[in-house]
């Protein structure tokens, strides 16, 4: 027996069904494109700094089985909201943190977003982020669950004592 198992004869060229070349395609050619149609929203992009202070997004971090128990909870989602002046976890940013913040910042950096610091020739999306942190001016919040499913909102200004 053969190395071919594939139960084709040997004389067929080289062991696969033979291509149907005659079938038609999938699609009809006279038929046309679809029509894109605009984006609603906000388009001003004459004031792209003004649409940055509007702007907050809310980083998580913390134990993802005390986000997973947040849904679990009798309460809602803003009732589990820990007040400013009663939070417990450290006010320093982890490693970690720093991490995600920078990443998400040069990711909203790449796709636009307008930059908060003055632009010393830097082109690099990640080095703008690390600039905007180190200035303090990153309009991101931290959101660090605890393990009962309670949440804490830090703003990065805070951590970066």
């Amino acid at each position: 027996m053969s190395d071919d198992e594939g139960g084709y004869e040997a004389g067929d060229g080289g062991g696969t069904p033979p291509y149907a070349y005659d079938d038609e395609p999938d699609y009809d050619p006279d038929e046309p494109m679809d029509p894109v149609e605009p984006e609603e929203g906000n388009n001003d992009l004459d004031d792209p700094a003004g649409v940055a202070q509007d702007v907050v997004e809310v980083v998580e971090s913390g134990d993802p089985s005390a986000a997973a128990n947040r849904i679990k909870g009798g309460k809602a989602p803003k009732d589990k909201k820990i007040p400013s002046d009663q939070r417990t976890t450290t006010p320093y940013m982890t490693k970690y943190e720093r991490a995600r913040i920078l990443g998400t910042r040069a990711l909203q950096i790449s796709m636009n977003a307008p930059v908060l610091v003055d632009l010393e020739g830097e082109t690099d999306p990640l080095q703008i982020a690390i600039k905007e942190l180190r200035e303090k001016k990153i309009p991101l919040i931290v959101r660090r669950y605890l393990p009962d499913g309670y949440y804490e909102d830090w703003t990065c200004e805070e951590l970066l004592q």
